[in-house]
């Protein structure tokens, strides 16, 4: 028997193919068996149920409907609003938008507990590169900017990130650099612009940063606005220091040059004399005049647009001179004026640190500060004043709690080591420092550098070790001079040899002993230059044994130690943002601890600079765990080796690194003998830092 399926019910099986009654009688595949064997139903009765069914309302059409895959909207809306489907959707949106403000509240309190990163020169020690003598690509036995370039794995080999380069401008070289004929031009000596160039991108490709010599208080007496100056030019005849004078009279004051004899010399074109505090062809600029302030400024623009990361700015004290040119006092006031030849025979109240000094240099970090809002992009900023026993004009560069000056000044206090190694003397001079900084500034080490005996020479070898091991674990950024971390030696200088200026007027104030040339490999020259056998000053003749490439292969060497302690330095919190407390001090230990709230790991570092074998008690710490275990020695036979806290043994020149392990600070029971620039905390349960 067939018959003829009408469109309309075909329609509703098609959108309703698992339709069934309430109480699940028969599916629809059932009624339509049933209604296809009816002979009774006519067509026009189906037609009209078929018409009224047409005129439903959806909702009450599919009022006995289950959800199914691919159901009409009508159908998913009828559904979705009853109260089961409802509330669970409630549920979810409400749980949705409590998650969401509880990660962004959980970001904003990590955010606001967090402590401020460390920028890239408080992470890293700064290595200063003496360019004359680091590298040489040429062969004309003079370092050069390619040279540098060449050599750019020794600091990814050491993990230095901060490389400051001094001057490489275009200068006479009559003060090797820092008598500048263009602040705007590379001396041809150590390459050209496009050599500069190169060297910056390669060094930034891999994670380094440049930092140059700034030379604000003078220039070359061949720089085109001195030689305008001396003719009288309109606009530049106020650039620089002059007074009326004779050339055979009486100089205008007792003014005394820093390389020694008065600071005035006399200028027959223009017929005054003209101040310098160094050497005569170096005269100071007049920046009380506004014009020379803005071309400094101006300067500094040029090489941030370059792309240098900071500036060591030379020499400071210096820039600004009283303007009524008086006398200054005299040391021995009995001394006969004309016998007054010496920076030591005056006191400087007239010649340094004048007022208006630090509103420029805060002009100078307001320009680099322009240039540091690009994200990862800071601008660096060192000051070089040699402030001797006048150490809180030394801090006066920190700046104030309002008005920042630089990141730090350099600290000169270390380079006084030789004249008592013993560890009394080591604590007055870390305490000088520490006990004098503002709070929650960041300290700076320097033991050696391009005017100074190199360490190893002048406190003797035997503490090269140590003083390595004191720089990498004080708080603070530790400035290392080329050469120091292979612990290279002054050379001997004979008066035919001498290149320096300041040697030239006495052999004995040479500072050609620490500027020889860097001791690479035991090759000709050192490495140093191995196209010619030509060198400007000599290479020191222990090249053979004291050479970067001998002692990579050695890991007990003085660079592999320099290596270990700065990795060391840069990985564990307590060395690089912890507390800094003393501990303890005698006639040749000098001992003190790095610790980090919240986390358990601490160090303790024990260095003898004493002359013999010294036994350390430390028992009347409580803070200290009786049984100390040595993570390193500068003598490796003891790696590794345990002391109790009651006997601590070390050699002379040693020094150890402890690591140890407790709950319990030893900062908070003993606030005046700790420091710390910024206090952080440690939540060991997750794993992060936290201000506290």
């Amino acid at each position: 028997m067939s018959f003829k399926k009408d469109s309309s019910d075909m329609e509703l099986g098609t959108r309703n193919p698992v339709f069934q009654d309430e109480d699940g009688a028969g599916s629809s595949a059932d009624t339509v068996d049933n209604r296809s064997t009816a002979d009774t139903v006519s067509t026009g009765a189906s037609e009209k149920r078929d018409s009224a069914a047409v005129k439903l309302d959806p909702a009450d059409q599919y009022t006995q409907i289950k959800p199914y895959a691919g159901m009409p909207k009508e159908v998913l809306l009828l559904y979705s609003s009853r109260a089961r489907y409802r509330v669970v959707r409630e549920i979810l949106f409400w749980l949705t938008v409590c998650c969401t403000l509880a990660l962004v509240a959980i970001t904003i309190t990590v955010i606001a507990l967090s402590p401020r990163c460390l920028s890239w020169w408080q992470v890293s020690p700064v290595y200063q590169i003496y360019p004359r003598s680091f590298k040489d690509s040429n062969g004309d036995g003079v370092g050069d900017l390619n040279g540098i370039r060449e050599q750019l794995d020794h600091f990814q080999y050491l993990n230095i990130k901060s490389v400051w380069i001094s001057p490489f401008y275009r200068s006479p070289m009559k003060d090797f650099g820092y008598d500048v004929e263009d602040f705007r031009d590379i001396d041809p000596l150590f390459g050209t612009m496009q050599d500069f160039e190169d060297l910056l991108a390669e060094m930034h490709s891999n994670g380094l940063k440049l930092i140059m010599d700034f030379i604000p208080n003078h220039t070359s007496d061949r720089h085109r606005w001195f030689n305008l100056s001396r003719a009288r030019d309109p606009q530049y005849q106020d650039y620089y220091v002059w007074t009326d004078c004779t050339e055979t009279g009486p100089k205008p004051n007792n003014w005394v040059s820093i390389f020694g004899n008065s600071s005035w010399t006399y200028d027959k074109v223009r017929g005054q004399c003209y101040l310098h505090q160094f050497l005569k062809e170096q005269p100071d600029l007049n920046f009380r005049n506004p014009q020379v302030r803005q071309e400094m400024i101006d300067i500094i623009h040029f090489w941030l647009e370059k792309g240098v990361d900071g500036f060591r700015m030379d020499a400071v004290k210096h820039i600004l001179e009283a303007a009524h040119l008086r006398d200054e006092p005299q040391v021995d006031p009995n001394k006969p004026p004309e016998q007054v030849t010496t920076e030591w025979d005056l006191y400087h109240d007239y010649t340094t640190s004048q007022l208006g000094l630090h509103d420029m240099l805060r002009e100078y970090r307001a320009e680099l500060d322009i240039y540091s809002r690009e994200p990862g992009r800071y601008r660096f900023m060192v000051t070089e004043s040699y402030d001797y026993h006048e150490v809180d004009k030394t801090m006066m560069y920190y700046g104030t709690p309002l008005i920042k000056e630089s990141d730090f000044p350099f600290n000169f206090y270390l380079l006084d080591l030789p004249h008592n190694t013993s560890g009394v003397w080591v604590k007055h001079l870390v305490h000088l420092w520490m006990g004098n900084m503002p709070r929650g500034q960041w300290a700076n080490w320097v033991v050696g550098n391009h005017d100074r005996p190199r360490i190893s020479s002048s406190a003797g070898r035997i503490y090269v070790r140590a003083i390595n091991m004191l720089l990498l674990t004080l708080p603070g950024t530790p400035t290392t001079y080329y050469g120091e971390e292979i612990g290279m030696e002054n050379i001997n200088i004979t008066a035919s040899q001498v290149q320096d200026p300041a040697g030239r007027y006495n052999v004995s104030n040479s500072r050609d002993p620490e500027r020889s040339p860097m001791q690479w490999s035991a090759d000709m020259n050192a490495g140093f230059n191995n196209k010619t056998n030509v060198t400007w000053l000599p290479v020191h003749p222990d090249y053979r044994s004291v050479n970067v490439e001998v002692q990579k292969d050695d890991e007990n060497s003085v660079l592999s130690q320099y290596r270990f302690l700065n990795s060391l330095r840069q990985s564990e919190l307590p060395l690089h943002r912890g507390w800094f407390c003393y501990v303890h001090a005698d006639s040749s230990v000098f001992a003190y601890l790095r610790e980090l709230d919240g986390l358990k790991q601490a160090f303790l570092m024990v260095l003898n600079f004493g002359k013999q074998s010294a036994t350390t008690d430390l028992s009347s710490i409580p803070e200290l765990p009786d049984q100390l275990e040595v993570l390193m020695s500068t003598n490796h036979v003891n790696n590794g080796k345990v002391f109790p806290k009651s006997r601590i043994q070390t050699e002379a020149g040693e020094g150890l690194v402890i690591q140890y392990y407790t709950h319990t600070r030893f900062h908070p029971n003993h606030p005046e003998e700790c420091y710390v620039a910024e206090k952080a905390c440690y939540l060991e349960s997750i794993g992060i830092l936290y201000k506290c």
